[in-house]
């Protein structure tokens, strides 16, 4: 252990999170900042194996050029190979229609990956502090967030590492001022322009002046936050497992209301799927009462309740346009296939009762046929009414949800008759009876794939 207080809270806080082995290989996240200086400098004294990794966003000008010459006089000096790339993320963030910041991070991180298995690297350090966990826990807490966005930071997300979480600022100053070691200081957050500046320029002072020690106490209470949570996971993990109900859709999940007892419940069940808080807020009060039919959409799940249950699935576009000239077989998409024959009504053919086969009297028919997905107005006379029927009420009675209506299948002949509701139900006209002569033979068939050579 070493003697140094600042390289001892480092070793020790690298010890209780597995971060550091002396036996690995590391790449070092080089701003030129007091942050980043400061990692380098301690892990060098540390003895580690070091590289060091520079991007140059070109979005602050001749600062910029000035980081870039500081990282590498630095590490000229120190004797540390620097790796440095230049990206256009003004340009990225246009094409990409994302935010300045997030094109940064993206950037950032992509490259790092792949630098690290260029180069041989296990983990990236990157010199996220103490203070930077608690400022993310105050802008999670006025955001509005779940107990995750208030354990601050993590030290290890994937091959990223964070080393430096067990020291603040201070102390990350103190140390390169002990070393007599210069940082550059990027002008940008001098300014509390932007919400996390505001937060460590205007609110952590003001906390400070209630309890000195705010920083420190946030961060432990985080910690221990952290280790209550991964308790209160597994029960959450439980409670939705309980809550899951089997769907015969391999890409949608179901849920039955009756088992989402709280709004957190329903929180942990949305989250992975990108619906915001507050959107989950009117969905649990949509739940209380009972709102059949409602959906809800976020970035890529549409979610239905529908009579108990909370159906989600990722959003989609399924619009079916087939046309079927003549017999034969025909592939409609990549799980499914439509056969059509043609066969003689003798004492040879049997009826066929599945769902997935409708036979229909040739006579009452025209070629081309057609299949599509069900439009607003479709009306048909389902097979043992009394009379025709709203396709769309059919399927209601039937019990179908908004979701299924939506993919329902129907086929027509070339005149727009409707002649099935595919896999539900054949239209009355088109029966076969004994004054039919030839019957047309529909099977609803999965796609086999083909196991690849």
């Amino acid at each position: 252990m070493p003697k140094d207080v600042f390289l001892k809270k480092i070793v020790s806080y690298s010890d209780a999170n597995h971060l550091l082995d002396p036996q690995k290989k590391y790449l070092v996240a080089l701003s030129g900042g007091a942050d980043s200086v400061a990692l380098l400098v301690a892990l060098l004294e540390l003895g580690y194996q070091l590289e060091g990794v520079h991007c140059n966003f070109h979005l602050r000008g001749d600062e910029s050029d000035r980081d870039e010459v500081f990282c590498k006089t630095l590490c000229e000096r120190l004797s540390v190979m620097l790796h440095i790339a230049h990206f256009a993320t003004i340009e990225y963030a246009k094409d990409h229609k994302i935010s300045i910041e997030m094109a940064a991070r993206d950037l950032r991180y992509d490259y790092f990956e792949k630098l690290r298995l260029d180069v041989g690297a296990d983990d990236i350090a990157v010199a996220h502090h103490r203070d930077d966990s608690v400022e993310t826990v105050l802008l999670n807490l006025i955001r509005g967030t779940g107990i995750r966005g208030l354990t601050g930071i993590a030290p290890r997300r994937g091959h990223i590492i964070r080393p430096l979480l067990g020291v603040g600022r201070s102390d990350i100053e103190d140390f390169l001022l002990s070393r007599n070691q210069t940082y550059i200081t990027d002008s940008s957050n001098l300014h509390d322009d932007a919400m996390r500046n505001k937060v460590r320029l205007n609110v952590i002072p003001s906390m400070r002046e209630i309890n000195p020690s705010v920083a420190e106490s946030i961060f432990l209470t985080s910690t221990r936050l952290n280790e209550a949570l991964d308790i209160f996971e597994q029960t959450m993990n439980e409670t939705v497992a309980n809550a899951s109900v089997p769907s015969d859709i391999s890409e949608r999940m179901v849920y039955s209301v009756d088992k989402i007892k709280d709004e957190y419940t329903l929180f942990y069940i949305l989250r992975p799927f990108g619906f915001l808080s507050t959107m989950i807020q009117d969905i649990y009060n949509r739940l209380q009462s009972l709102d059949s039919g409602a959906v809800f959409i976020s970035a890529t799940h549409e979610l239905l309740i529908d009579r108990g249950k909370l159906l989600i699935q990722p959003i989609q576009n399924r619009s079916i346009r087939c046309r079927f000239p003549l017999e034969g077989k025909y592939i409609v998409n990549d799980k499914w296939a439509i056969r059509i024959s043609l066969v003689d009504n003798n004492e040879h053919f049997n009826l066929s009762r599945e769902s997935s086969c409708a036979c229909l009297d040739a006579s009452m028919l025209s070629f081309p046929l057609y299949l599509r997905n069900t439009n607003s107005g479709d009306r048909f006379h389902p097979l043992g009414m009394s009379g025709s029927k709203l396709v769309s009420d059919f399927l209601t009675d039937q019990k179908i949800n908004l979701f299924d209506k939506r993919q329902q299948w129907i086929l027509t002949d070339s005149e727009g008759k409707i002649l099935w509701v595919v896999g539900r139900r054949i239209d009355h006209h088109c029966r076969v009876t004994k004054a039919t002569q030839e019957v047309v033979v529909i099977e609803l068939l999965p796609v086999v794939s083909q196991p690849s050579s």
